[in-house]
């Protein structure tokens, strides 16, 4: 064969590769056009209306003052849990007195059923007329974080002092918003003449804040010792984001659908003691400042897109204009550069991978004596696509120094992921809610990196939410945990209606299919 028919056949070849190249990116461009523009129809997001009445939620004036005041009150109640063996248990015995006095037809109800569970949690049974009809169970939280008001309170912290319609104080968005939300919604309902199909339970639990050991487990203990099961259960958790997602058009309501798993992890380093006048090349304090240096610099790797993190942009990429609505709607081409541009934001980079936080450093009693013991802590909050010993593993090779402890203090696998499907009861339910209350809200599944007390419930309940009607705008998060935590006293209104409207769309048997006629709808209540 001479030269030139072997180049010939070269280019030949080489405009053959092109050419299917060429080809494989058109069909690929046509593929994620074509999702672009009919993910939101094709994925089923969007459930069936039906018809069903429900008693009015319409509020007074007289209630609404009487809501506001009954949640000032449990704001000023200092329920602070410090660690899990200091609480201010004086404080926890006042809030149960509280909500006897301003709740008197919710313990006075013969259909419903109080019990204190371990001195200051509570347990609310709500009996329905069906008895067949599995009961769901929602959650709150009545202790809250210290607050130091010298930090820079606008109000003092557990004043519930209003200033331009927000109500400020600990509490308020974490997590007695909801405590006392759910039970000024059952109280309404029940002076209204309520009585509900489906029962249902209300779990107060009093250390939240500190691993929920006392209070959600020793719930859970009741509850399983009778055998019940659970329908689904709603906690505490994601918000309502208006303006927090850059590009996205109006607000989102995210449903928690799982949580990552968390680890706290001790390093330790220990050497010889000695003068600091003759100091080794290395001291324990270097040694150990040398490994938590590599722990970030070389953070846990992308996981992007292996989780539900995935369903909650691909519920929300048709309210993105274009180009971002291409690229949300076909994460299977593009996450690996989304989730480069995500990590540089640290709320974002939450979502894409295990998260590692050094919170604790400690060494050294004199400014001359060579520490012989230092010590450092670490929390991760662990994406749902890792393991909690994938994770102490990645530790171990990336600290790769023997002279190192590497100690597990607690910790958990990711919590399972619940269904969020058109078939989900609890999710579809609590979307027609949050969608009857705020019609411009999108409604998508999301991840908690932080953690609730409903992780205690997975062996009630094979789909536990995470969601409240909190809205968050630019700047809220921070509130959480932190300085001028406060609600709207309008929002705090918008809480209780959504109880008191999602536990009567709770009475329905079945969810309707999309296809069911009215008929059968209304039938099917």
């Amino acid at each position: 064969m001479t030269d030139r028919n072997k180049k010939g056949r070269i280019i030949r070849f080489l405009k053959l590769v092109s050419l299917s190249l060429l080809l494989f990116l058109l069909v690929l461009f046509l593929v994620a056009t074509v999702r672009t523009f009919t993910l939101e129809v094709n994925a089923g997001f969007q459930l069936a209306q039906w018809e069903k009445k429900n008693i009015s939620p319409e509020i007074n004036q007289h209630q609404r003052e009487e809501l506001l005041e009954n949640f000032k009150e449990a704001i000023r109640i200092p329920t602070v849990s410090f660690s899990e063996t200091h609480q201010n248990s004086s404080a926890l015995r006042e809030i149960g007195q509280l909500f006897r006095k301003v709740f008197p037809t919710v313990f006075s109800s013969s259909l419903v059923k109080h019990e204190v569970v371990n001195d200051y949690s509570h347990l609310f049974t709500v009996l329905g007329s069906e008895p067949e009809l599995v009961p769901y169970m929602l959650l709150a939280h009545i202790d809250v974080v210290p607050a130091n008001e010298e930090e820079g309170w606008e109000a003092p912290p557990f004043s519930a002092k209003e200033l331009n319609g927000f109500i400020y104080g600990r509490g308020t968005i974490d997590n007695k918003q909801s405590v006392m939300g759910i039970l000024q919604a059952l109280e309404y309902l029940l002076k209204k003449g309520y009585a509900p199909r489906r029962g249902f339970y209300i779990g107060l639990g009093h250390d939240e804040e500190v691993n929920g050991l006392r209070g959600a487990v020793n719930i859970v203990k009741v509850l399983k010792s009778r055998g019940v099961k659970l329908e689904y259960v709603l906690d505490e958790g994601l918000p309502v984001l208006d303006g927090v997602i850059n590009g996205l058009n109006g607000p989102a309501a995210l449903i928690g659908i799982s949580e990552k798993g968390s680890a706290t992890v001790k390093l330790s380093v220990s050497t010889k003691p000695g003068h600091s006048s003759i100091p080794p090349r290395e001291t324990s304090i270097g040694i150990l400042a040398s490994a938590v240096t590599r722990l970030e610099e070389h953070p846990m790797p992308r996981l992007f897109g292996y989780g539900p993190e995935r369903g909650t942009f691909e519920h929300l990429a048709h309210k993105f204009g274009l180009p971002l609505r291409f690229v949300m709607s076909n994460l299977w081409l593009f996450t690996p550069l989304l989730s480069r541009v995500m990590e540089r934001r640290p709320e974002m980079n939450a979502f894409v991978r295990t998260t590692t936080a050094i919170t604790m450093f400690n060494a050294g009693v004199k400014v001359n004596i060579l520490p012989s013991h230092a010590e450092a802590f670490v929390n991760l909050r662990i994406h749902s696509a890792q393991t909690l010993q994938e994770v102490l593993d990645l530790i171990g090779s990336t600290i790769s120094d023997d002279r190192v402890n590497i100690e597990l203090v607690s910790g958990f696998d990711p919590l399972p992921i619940s269904s969020y499907d058109e078939h989900a009861f609890g999710f579809q339910l609590i979307k027609k809610t949050v969608l009857d209350m705020f019609p411009q809200v999108t409604v998508a599944p999301g991840i908690c990196v932080g953690n609730t007390d409903s992780r205690h419930y997975t062996d009630l309940a094979k789909d536990i939410y995470r969601f409240a009607p909190t809205w968050f705008k630019p700047g809220d998060a921070q509130r959480f945990h932190g300085i001028n935590e406060r609600i709207s006293a309008k929002n705090y209104e918008e809480l209780v209606l959504f109880y008191f409207q999602l536990i009567q769309n709770c009475d329905i048997r079945n969810l309707p299919s999309s296809h069911t006629s009215q008929h059968e709808l209304s039938g099917s209540q």
